[in-house]
C-alpha cells in the first residue's frame, strides 16, 4: 500500500470521542526506529507513513503484525493496537548459486537420486515457493520431498541410464515457481558431467541431528559431528561434508570440517536475535554421489540483558495543589530475555510522596501518593529502579526531574516583629535610614514582595511627608530633615505584599528615633546683652572673699552631653580678683577687694557645651568696684559699646548698607537745602545777637518737687548729640546692685554741675534778679524748628507757631538763668526718678538753641531709642540745690562759651 493509505478508523474502533483524542493529545508509539503507521489528528485515522516491506519486518514469521500503543493525556490512557501486514507476491523464487555442476557416473543406475539446491522465496503462504520443473527431462525427473517444517527438498532422479560415450556433458534448466498472482519463477542451470562408474553414494548414519548451545558462547565452540559412509573404495569412497543452507546467516555462524563432519561455532550468537537454527548437511563422494541430513540447533538463553526503561510520557512540572493519585509519567519496560530473565519489577528507591504501579505487563505509571508542598521540596529527582528475576538479577534505573509549580499559599514574613532605626538630626533629605526585609516562601511572582507605606499621621502630618519606602528594596528614606528639638521619635507601619493572585500581605511597625546633634549654641539668659547701654554689677570695696558678684545663666536646647554647659573666664581686667564657677556660672571674688583695684572691671565669660564639636557663647559683664554712685558714674563714661555682628547676616548687611548709603546721600542733600533755607530765614527775621530761648513746660521749672516726678516729666537734659549714648538707666536684676550708665548722661550732669559752680562763685559780679517768666509761652505751645514761635496775642492760647519772632526777646542774663534752672531740675530729677521714668518723650534741651553769632543749631539724634530701666534709690546721688543768685555778665559769657562747646 502506498504512503498515506488508510489503515483504520482508530476512534471508531476504540469507541472514543473525537474530542477526547484532541484534548488528550493522542499520539502513536511504535517502539521501533522506523514508524510505519501514523495518526492523522484531523480525521483520527491510522495512515501509512512509510512504505512497508513485510519480508524485512517479519521474514518467514506469520502472521506478521505491528504492535502499536495509543497514548492519551489528561488523564493518561494507553491502548494497544495491532496492525497485521498481509503478504503480496512481490518476491520471485531465487537460487543461491548461479549454476549447479554435477558429475554423474555412467554406472549410475536408474533411480539414482541427485539432490539439488532448493530455491528460496521471501514470500509466505500461497505466494511462496510451490513447485519445480526440469527441462529437458530425457534422463531425469524431479521429486519433491516434504519435511515436517514445511520445507521441500528437490531431488533429480535418473530415469534412464547414462552413457558417457554418447553424451559426456549436458545442461538442464531447473525452474522454481511460486503460487502468487501473477506467478513468479526463478531458474538455475545444471551442468552435468558423466563420469566413470561409481555406483555407491554416501549414506548418513542419522537423518536428523540435534544440538544446543548457550548464547554468548566463545567462538570455536563445538556443537556436534555428522558422519556418512560410502561403500566404494578408493577415491570413489572418499566423502566430503559441507553445509548447503540457503540461509546465509546460518552459513556464516557455523562451520563444518569437510573431512570429519565436525560442526563448530564461527561467531557469537544472541538468543534475542535468533533462538533456533537448522542446518542442511551434505555428504558427497568423489563420484558425485551424495546424501543429506539435518542438524537442528537450539540456543539456550542466559540473563544478559538489563531491563530497558522507555519514558512514554512525563510531566515536567505539577502543581503543589494536585490531589494524590495524579499520574506524573508513564514508562514502558523492555527485557528481551526469556522466562524469568525477562520478568521485571520496578520500584522507587527514595522516600518520596510517589509510587509506581503496573497497569499491564510492560507498562508502568508513576503517580503522586501524598499531598505535595513546594516550600518543603520544590523539585524531585525521581529514580525508578527496574530489575528482572534472572540469576543473577540485572537492573537499570532512570531519573525523572519533576518541578513542583507554586501556589500562592504563604504570606510575606518580615525578618523581625518590629524595627527600630536611629537617625541623626539635621540629616539631608533623601537619606537612607533603614531597610526592612520580608521573605515569601513562594516562588516567582508569588514571592515578589512589594513594600507599601501605610497611611498614618505624625503630629497631624501624613507620615509620607517624613519618610518614604522603596517598593522594591524596602529602603526607608527620609523625605525631610529631622529636628530633635521638635520631636524625638515617631513610628509607622510598612506593609509587605506579594504578587500572587489574590495577593497576601503582612505588616510591621517601624520606629524611627532621632538622635541629638550639637547644632545649638548655648543661649545666655542673664545678664542680658544690650546694644545701646552698658550693664554693670556693683561690688562694694568692703566685699569679702567669695562675694557673689553675679551669675551667668545659660541654657542649651540640645540634650544629653550636648547640653552640659561649662563656664570659663576667658578675659578679665584683673584675673586675680574674680573667678567663675565652671558648673554654676557664679562670678565670685577670689580675694579681698582693695582700694587699689580699678573701678572699671570688664569680664568676658565663655559658656561652652560638651558636644563634639562643642559650641559656645560669650557674655561680657561690666563690674563696678565702688561704694557710691557718683564714683561709678564718673568712671563709666568711657566704656565703649561693642557691636555684635552676625556673620549669617552678611548678605543682608551689604544690601542694607547700599540702601542706607543712598538714603544718607539723599538726606544730606535735603538737610543742606533745609539748613540754607533756615539760615536765610534767620537772617531775615533775627537781626539780634541774643539767643533764642527754648520753651519748657511748667513742669520743668517747678522747683518744689518733693518726690517722684509726675509722668509728664521727661529727662531732656540727659540726651546728647550722640544718640547711642543717650541712656541713663538703673537696674536691680539678680538681686545685685546693677548700674546702667550712659556716657552722655554723665557729660550732661558734669556740665550742669559746672554751670552751678560758676553761679556760686564768690568772686563773681553782682547777681541779677531771677528771670522774668513772662517770656514763656503757654504750656500747650512748643518752639518750632527755627527757634521762633507765634506771638501769644496773634496765635492765641494753645496755638503752635514757628514763623514769627518772640514777642519780648529775653535778655542774655535771662537766657543763662533759664539754663541754670534747667540744670537744677536735672539734679533734682536724678534723685527723684522712679520706676515710672520713661525717656522716650524727653526732648533734647539743646534741640532748638540758637547760638549768637553762629548759624549752627544744636540738635539731638532723632533715631535714639530710650529703653526703660529702673533707677537706683534716690540716695544714690546727692540732692540738688536751687540756684542762689543770678550770674554776672562774666559768668554769663563763660557759660555761653561752654554751652557752645
Amino acid at each position: 500500500m502506498s504512503k498515506g493509505s488508510m489503515v483504520g478508523n482508530i476512534a471508531q474502533d476504540l469507541g472514543l470521542d473525537l474530542k477526547r483524542l484532541t484534548s488528550g493529545k493522542a499520539r502513536i508509539y511504535s517502539g521501533d526506529s522506523t514508524e510505519y503507521i501514523e495518526l492523522n489528528k484531523e480525521n483520527d485515522k491510522l495512515l501509512i507513513k512509510e512504505k512497508i516491506d513485510r519480508e524485512s519486518l517479519c521474514a518467514k514469521t506469520t502472521p506478521c503484525a505491528l504492535h502499536l500503543q495509543l497514548i492519551l493525556e489528561n488523564p493518561m490512557e494507553l491502548y494497544t493496537i495491532t496492525v497485521e501486514i498481509t503478504d503480496i507476491n512481490d518476491n520471485a523464487p531465487t537460487f543461491q548459486n548461479k549454476q549447479i555442476s554435477l558429475e554423474i557416473s555412467e554406472s549410475a543406475v536408474t533411480g539414482a537420486r541427485f539432490m539439488l539446491d532448493r530455491a528460496a522465496d521471501a514470500d509466505v503462504g500461497a505466494n511462496g515457493l510451490q513447485s519445480y520443473s526440469l527441462q529437458p527431462s530425457d534422463h531425469f525427473v524431479l521429486e519433491l520431498q516434504n519435511h515436517a517444517e514445511g520445507r521441500k527438498n528437490v531431488e533429480m532422479v535418473l530415469k534412464r541410464p547414462l552413457d558417457r560415450e554418447k553424451e559426456e556433458r549436458f545442461t538442464l534448466t531447473l525452474t522454481s515457481i511460486d503460487g502468487g498472482e501473477p506467478v513468479l519463477s526463478g531458474t538455475v542451470q545444471i551442468h552435468v558431467t558423466v563420469l566413470d562408474a561409481n555406483d555407491n553414494a554416501p549414506v548418513f548414519f542419522q537423518k536428523i541431528y540435534k544440538a544446543s548451545i548457550i548464547e554468548n558462547s566463545a567462538k570455536g565452540s563445538k556443537l556436534t559431528t555428522v558422519s556418512a559412509s560410502d561403500a566404494d573404495d578408493g577415491t570413489n569412497g572418499q566423502v566430503t561434508y559441507y553445509i548447503s543452507n540457503t540461509d546465509e546467516d546460518a552459513t556464516n555462524v557455523f562451520l563444518i570440517n569437510t573431512q570429519t563432519g565436525e560442526i563448530t561455532l564461527n561467531e557469537q550468537i544472541d538468543y534475542e536475535k535468533t533462538n533456533h537454527y537448522q542446518l542442511d548437511i551434505k555428504a558427497r563422494d568423489q563420484g558425485g554421489l551424495s546424501d543429506s541430513c539435518k542438524v537442528i540447533i537450539d540456543v539456550v538463553d542466559i540473563n544478559d540483558n538489563r531491563p530497558a526503561i522507555i519514558i512514554l510520557s512525563k510531566s515536567n512540572s505539577i502543581s503543589e495543589s494536585s490531589p494524590p493519585g495524579t499520574v506524573v509519567a508513564m514508562l514502558k519496560i523492555n527485557d528481551p530475555d526469556s522466562s524469568a530473565n525477562g520478568h521485571v519489577h520496578c520500584s522507587i528507591s527514595e522516600i518520596i510522596p510517589f509510587s509506581i504501579t503496573s497497569p499491564s505487563n510492560s507498562i508502568f505509571s508513576l503517580r503522586t501518593e501524598h499531598v505535595l508542598d513546594r516550600e518543603r521540596n520544590a523539585e524531585y529527582n525521581i529514580t525508578v529502579m527496574c530489575s528482572d528475576e534472572g540469576v543473577p538479577s540485572l537492573s537499570s534505573s532512570s531519573s525523572l526531574r519533576l518541578q513542583i509549580s507554586d501556589v500562592n499559599d504563604n504570606v510575606p514574613v518580615f525578618e523581625r516583629s518590629s524595627y527600630e532605626a536611629f537617625v541623626v538630626e539635621n540629616n539631608t533629605p533623601g537619606l537612607s535610614i533603614f531597610t526592612v526585609k520580608a521573605s515569601d516562601a513562594d516562588s516567582i511572582q508569588n514571592a515578589r514582595v512589594s513594600y507599601i507605606l501605610e497611611d498614618s499621621t505624625v503630629n497631624g502630618v501624613p507620615v509620607s511627608s517624613y519618610v518614604s519606602v522603596s517598593a522594591d528594596s524596602g529602603v526607608i528614606n527620609a523625605v525631610r530633615s529631622f529636628d530633635y528639638e521638635q520631636f524625638k521619635d515617631f513610628h509607622f507601619r510598612v506593609k509587605a505584599q506579594d504578587g500572587g493572585s489574590p495577593p497576601l500581605s503582612s505588616n510591621v511597625t517601624v520606629t524611627i528615633k532621632i538622635q541629638d546633634q550639637n547644632d545649638n549654641a548655648p543661649q545666655v539668659l542673664y545678664p542680658v546683652q544690650t546694644g545701646g547701654s552698658l550693664v554693670a554689677e556693683i561690688v562694694p570695696r568692703s566685699a569679702d572673699v567669695g562675694y557673689l558678684v553675679s551669675k551667668v545663666v545659660a541654657v542649651d536646647v540640645d540634650s544629653g552631653q550636648n547640653a552640659w554647659l561649662s563656664y570659663k573666664l576667658q578675659k578679665a581686667t584683673d584675673r586675680a580678683l574674680f573667678e567663675v564657677g565652671p558648673q554654676n556660672g557664679e562670678i565670685r571674688t577670689v580675694r579681698q577687694v582693695t582700694d587699689k583695684d580699678a573701678v572699671k572691671q570688664k569680664l568676658t565669660v565663655v559658656v561652652e557645651d560638651n558636644g563634639q564639636p562643642s559650641r559656645s557663647a560669650v557674655v561680657n559683664i561690666n563690674v563696678a568696684v565702688a561704694d557710691s554712685f557718683p564714683e561709678v558714674l564718673s568712671e563709666f563714661t568711657d566704656f565703649t559699646h561693642g557691636k555684635e555682628y552676625n556673620d549669617n547676616l552678611t548678605f543682608y548687611l551689604v544690601l542694607a548698607l547700599a540702601a542706607v548709603s543712598f538714603l544718607f546721600i539723599t538726606c544730606v542733600v535735603v538737610i543742606i537745602s533745609v539748613k540754607i533755607y533756615r539760615w536765610r530765614q534767620s537772617r531775615v527775621f533775627f537781626q539780634s545777637n541774643l539767643p533764642v530761648i527754648p520753651y519748657y513746660p511748667p513742669g520743668y521749672t517747678d522747683t518744689g518737687v518733693t518726690g517722684t516726678l509726675p509722668h509728664m516729666y521727661n529727662y531732656d537734659v540727659c540726651m546728647t548729640t550722640n544718640s547711642r549714648k543717650s541712656d541713663c538707666k538703673y537696674s536691680t536684676l539678680g538681686g545685685n546692685s546693677v548700674l546702667v550708665a550712659d556716657p552722655s548722661f554723665t557729660e550732661t550732669i558734669q556740665r550742669a554741675m559746672l554751670d552751678k559752680s560758676l553761679l556760686q562763685d564768690p568772686g563773681s559780679p553782682e547777681v541779677q534778679k531771677p528771670p522774668n517768666n513772662d517770656w514763656r509761652l503757654p504750656p500747650n505751645q512748643r518752639p518750632g524748628p527755627s527757634g521762633a514761635g507765634a506771638r501769644p496775642e496773634e496765635a492765641g492760647a494753645g496755638a503752635v507757631g514757628g514763623t514769627g519772632p518772640w514777642p519780648n526777646p529775653p535778655t542774655e542774663a535771662e537766657q543763662l538763668q533759664a539754663l541754670m534752672a534747667a540744670a537744677n531740675e536735672v539734679s533734682e530729677a536724678t534723685a527723684t526718678l522712679g520706676p515710672r521714668y520713661n525717656a522716650q518723650y524727653v526732648p533734647d534741651y539743646r534741640q532748638n538753641v540758637y547760638i549768637p553769632g553762629s548759624t549752627a543749631t544744636l540738635t539731638a539724634n532723632p533715631q535714639q531709642q530710650m529703653p526703660q530701666q529702673a533707677l537706683p534709690p534716690p540716695q544714690a546721688l546727692p540732692p540738688a540745690e536751687a540756684p542762689k543768685a543770678a550770674p554776672t555778665p562774666a559768668s554769663k559769657k563763660k557759660a555761653t562759651k561752654k554751652d557752645k562747646k
